[in-house]
C-alpha cells in the first residue's frame, strides 16, 4: 500500500554523494568516500541506489564533486534505466552554473542544482546521503509525508541516550511524537522520546521535501552569508522554526525478506573503525546485515569474474575460508581465510593466514604471509613471508595507517617492502 501510494505522485530522488571522506583516509585519497568499496563486489552508494530503486522511484540525479572518476564510472557503467520509461540514474558533478565556486556544502549542491528538478517538475523531492549501509523503502516515509502535509520529513533512527552526543538528535513533540520541536547538534543533556526516555532519535541523513518548499528554503539559505548551506545544520532547522518539519521513524520501515537479526540495521561507515565493523557485521554465521535478501535486493556490477576458487587440501597447505565472504574471481591457494571480506580477484597463497580482514580487488598475499585486522586497499600486492596487523610499530614504520583501535589500513598504491 505504501509504495502503491508513493508512486502516484511524481517523485525525482537526489543522491548527496561529494563528499570528501576525510575520516575514511587513506581509503579516499584516490577516491570519493561513496565510491569506496563495501562488502567484496559493491561500492558504498550501491546501498543508497538500491533503495531508491527497490523503492519504486527511477528518476535519480546523484550530485557529485570531490575525485569524482571512479564514483561517475561505476555509477554510469552499473546503474542503466530503461530509457524507454524514461527512467535514469544520472551522476551530476559540480557545474558552476550560478557562479564560479563549488558545492559549499549539501544545501548549496541543491541549490546549483535546481535545473534538474525544474526538468522534472516533480511533486516530491527525496534527498538521500550516499555513504550510509542500510536498506530502506522510501516509499513508506513518502507516504507518511503525504499523510502530514509535511513540508519536510527527517528519517531518523532510535540510538541510546548515552550516544546523543555523536549525532544530530531530533527533539519531538510530546503530544505529536511524529512533529519535530528542535533539532540538536550533538547535545549533552536531550530529552528521552516520550515512549523510550532512555533512547533518542538521530538523523539519518535522509529527507523528504515538497518540491516546491525545498526549492524556496535553499534559495532562501543560498542568501544568506552566515549559513554553512547544510541540510542538516541548516535547511532542516529553517523547516522547524515554521513548524513545517516531521520526523520519520526507522522502526516503521518493514522491508521484505528482513529477518529479526538485521530488522532497522544502520551503519554510518564515516571512519575506519565503523567501515570496518560493518564489514564484520557481514560475516558471521547469523549476519547482523544480511546480504543475502533476495527480496530487497542490493544491485552492483562487478564485471565479467570467474567463480571462486580453492586449492590444496593436504598436510597444513589447505585452501580454505571460515565465517568469511569470498568474491568471484578470488583463488584461495593453499591458503586460511578466517573472519575476511576478500573483494573480486584476491588471490592469496599457500601457508598465509589472514584474519579479520577486509582485501579489496585483486589485492595479492604471497607465501607464508600473517595478515591480522587489516584493511588492504586495490591493488596492493603482499610479497612473500609479510606479516601485517602483527606488529603494529613495524606496520608505522613502513607508512601503513594504524587506528588507535590497533586497526592496520594499507592504500592503494603502496608498494609493500619484502
Amino acid at each position: 500500500m505504501a509504495a502503491q501510494r508513493g508512486t502516484r505522485l511524481k517523485v525525482l530522488a537526489i543522491v548527496l554523494a561529494g563528499g570528501e571522506g576525510k575520516r575514511l583516509m587513506p581509503l579516499t585519497a584516490d577516491r570519493a568516500k561513496p565510491a569506496v568499496p563495501f562488502g567484496g563486489i559493491y561500492r558504498l552508494i550501491d546501498f543508497a541506489l538500491s533503495n531508491i530503486v527497490n523503492s519504486g522511484y527511477l528518476k535519480v540525479v546523484v550530485l557529485t564533486q570531490y575525485k569524482s572518476h571512479s564514483l561517475d564510472a561505476h555509477v554510469t557503467k552499473t546503474w542503466r534505466m530503461s530509457t524507454l520509461l524514461g527512467n535514469y540514474v544520472a551522476p551530476v558533478p559540480a557545474q558552476q552554473r550560478l557562479g564560479k565556486s563549488w558545492f559549499a556544502g549539501s544545501a548549496d549542491a541543491i541549490y546549483q542544482s535546481l535545473n534538474l528538478v525544474h526538468d522534472e517538475r516533480p511533486d516530491i523531492v527525496v534527498v538521500v546521503g550516499a555513504d550510509h549501509v542500510y536498506r530502506m523503502d522510501f516509499a513508506q516515509m513518502v507516504e507518511q509525508h503525504v499523510e502530514t502535509g509535511a513540508a519536510c520529513t527527517v528519517a531518523a533512527i532510535r540510538q541510546p541516550i548515552g550516544l546523543a552526543d555523536q549525532f544530530g538528535v531530533i527533539d519531538v513533540k510530546p503530544e505529536d511524537p511524529r512533529q519535530i520541536r528542535e533539532f540538536l547538534e550533538k547535545p549533552t543533556d536531550p530529552q528521552g522520546l516520550p515512549d523510550a526516555p532512555d533512547e533518542v532519535l538521530a538523523s539519518m541523513g535522509n529527507y523528504v521535501f515538497t518540491a516546491e518548499a525545498l526549492e524556496a528554503a535553499v534559495r532562501v539559505d543560498a542568501l544568506n552569508e552566515d549559513s554553512k548551506h547544510d541540510m542538516g545544520g541548516d535547511i532542516v532547522p529553517a523547516f522547524v522554526e515554521k513548524g513545517d518539519a516531521w520526523v520519520y521513524d526507522f522502526k516503521d520501515n518493514e522491508i521484505a525478506g528482513a529477518t529479526d537479526r538485521d530488522r532497522g540495521y544502520w551503519r554510518d561507515v564515516g571512519t575506519i573503525d565503523s567501515y570496518y565493523d560493518a564489514h564484520m557485521d557481514l560475516v558471521s554465521v547469523h549476519p547482523v546485515f544480511n546480504l543475502y535478501n533476495d527480496a530487497w535486493p542490493i544491485y552492483t556490477n562487478y564485471g565479467p569474474q570467474p567463480p571462486a576458487k580453492f586449492v590444496h587440501g593436504s598436510g597444513d597447505r589447505v585452501g580454505h575460508a571460515v565465517n568469511s565472504a569470498v568474491s568471484p574471481g578470488c583463488v584461495i591457494s593453499g591458503a586460511t581465510v578466517t573472519d575476511s571480506v576478500l573483494s573480486p580477484g584476491v588471490m592469496a597463497h599457500s601457508f598465509s593466514h589472514v584474519t579479520g580482514s577486509v582485501l579489496m580487488d585483486k589485492v595479492g598475499i604471497g607465501r607464508s604471509c600473517q595478515i591480522h585486522r587489516a584493511i588492504i586497499d586495490k591493488g596492493v600486492q603482499v610479497p612473500a613471508g609479510v606479516h601485517i596487523g602483527v606488529d603494529h610499530d613495524h606496520d608505522r614504520e613502513r607508512g601503513f595507517t594504524v587506528t588507535d583501535s590497533g586497526l592496520v589500513v594499507v592504500g592503494k598504491g603502496t608498494v609493500v617492502p619484502g
